[in-house]
């Protein structure tokens, strides 16, 4: 897979190992503290422990990373969807999320994904990357009151995300 130049560098989407979770666990936090102002405290600890539990047992996790092999985003897929696609703030805009996203379709199949609906910059991510909402829950799955979109990919199998 080919990515743009990123700090001078070239990188592609690998897998990631079970001793980087906790790279992989600093990328979550930095990231959800950047985007997700509507969380409150006490609910990004939980979330970071529940993340941090389900890791090695039902998510495929794959990283994009800089110098030092240092993770700058990371995406966790399941059989069915994208679960998580977070990037460190600094780096996003630069072509890293557009890259995981062609990736999961095009060569994982996936065409879904489920995104807080405050997060209004993911939700426009997913918008210009051809999701469209399907169905919205009150919602999320730990039974907190952040609604969750449920997106699935408009069109073709195979997209280019230009």
């Amino acid at each position: 897979m080919d990515f743009k130049e990123l700090s001078g560098g070239s990188y592609s989407i690998s897998g990631i190992n079970q001793s980087e979770y906790g790279e992989v666990m600093r990328v979550w936090e930095i990231s959800v503290r950047a985007s997700h102002d509507f969380l409150k405290e006490e609910d990004i600890l939980i979330y970071k422990k529940r993340i941090y539990e389900t890791l090695p047992n039902s998510i495929n996790l794959f990283a994009v990373r800089g110098n030092f092999n240092k993770i700058l985003g990371f995406m966790g897929t399941s059989d069915e969807k994208i679960e998580m696609l977070f990037i460190i703030p600094e780096m996003q805009g630069r072509g890293i999320g557009k890259s995981f996203i062609h990736y999961a379709v095009n060569k994982l199949h996936l065409r879904r994904v489920d995104v807080n609906e405050q997060n209004k910059g993911a939700v426009s991510f997913y918008n210009k990357m051809g999701f469209l909402t399907k169905t919205r829950s009150e919602i999320d799955m730990a039974g907190k009151p952040y609604p969750i979109l449920h997106l699935e990919l408009s069109g073709p199998a195979e997209r280019t995300f230009e």
